[in-house]
């Protein structure tokens, strides 16, 4: 046999062979595995997408925070004799300061009386930091932080699902303080909390900051009441305001411990703020 006579017969015998192997796949696919059971049905429908609709009822009603700095003012001594109301500005709310107790955690409560109407209606209050911290301690601060909630008082609101709801609806606001400089006002970056569909709100963490202290536009040792105004706005329902959990921090982020008072020096203050309300 010469060279040539021999490659003819390998091609010859490998394409023998490729034919015998696609003969047998074709005789297996045609031909399927019988030990399978193939009688029952296949089930080819898609499911389809379903979305479950969460209502306020399904969700986890609010609770209030607690406090965890040991230099947070919390109102569990019942003391408020640094705050005072604002009420000459024409868009004031009108109403009276207690400490209360809300979803189990004692709070100040700017109770409003509702005399001035919903639109446009501001809540005020003014907080001493000097009357907290003392004027070293009040010169001190760089940003100050409270936790902020409402409680409907009548069931007035109008949501995209029904009238006549009991709750607060959209929570924020802002604030300004008085500065080390002369008659000049420095306003705080404004804060939100969202809308609330129950009658009492979450906390609202409010942040205030004083960004312009190397200029000035903060407090000093000097003024005789450093304070500041915590102001809610965008009132939707007859409700009241309550804040808690007010810390004043340093430029480094530390809390400012406060300052000490007697219960006799406070007692008399809270008279006198009393009488002036």
């Amino acid at each position: 046999m010469n060279y040539k006579s021999f490659i003819a017969g390998a091609m010859a015998f490998a394409l023998a062979a490729c034919a015998a192997g696609c003969s047998d796949k074709k005789e297996s696919d045609s031909n399927p595995d019988t030990s399978k059971d193939t009688t029952a049905p296949v089930d080819t429908t898609v499911p389809e997408e379903t979305t479950e609709e969460v209502t306020d009822e399904e969700l986890p009603p609010p609770v209030a925070v607690e406090a965890s700095d040991p230099n947070t003012v919390t109102f569990d001594d019942g003391v408020f004799d640094f705050v005072t109301t604002r009420s000459e500005d024409k868009d004031c709310a009108s109403g009276t300061l207690s400490v209360t107790e809300l979803m189990g955690n004692k709070m100040l409560r700017f109770a409003d009386d509702n005399t001035v109407p919903l639109e446009g209606k501001v809540q005020k209050v003014i907080i001493s930091a000097t009357k907290l911290l003392g004027s070293e301690g009040a010169a001190k601060v760089r940003s100050i932080e409270f936790d902020l909630y409402a409680q409907a008082t009548a069931d007035h609101l109008k949501t995209d699902d029904a009238e006549g709801v009991r709750a607060p609806g959209w929570i924020g606001g802002g604030g300004g303080t008085v500065t080390a400089k002369e008659d000049q006002w420095y306003d705080f970056k404004e804060f939100s909390g969202g809308e609330y569909n129950f009658e009492n709100s979450g906390a609202v963490h409010g942040v205030f900051k004083f960004l312009l202290a190397d200029s000035g536009m903060c407090w000093s040792e000097e003024m005789e009441d450093a304070n500041f105004l915590i102001m809610r706005w965008g009132i939707a329902n007859e409700s009241d305001m309550y804040i808690d959990n007010i810390v004043f921090y340093d430029e480094d982020g530390n809390s400012i411990p406060l300052a000490e008072r007697t219960e006799d020096a406070a007692a008399a203050e809270n008279a006198t703020d009393g009488a002036k309300n």
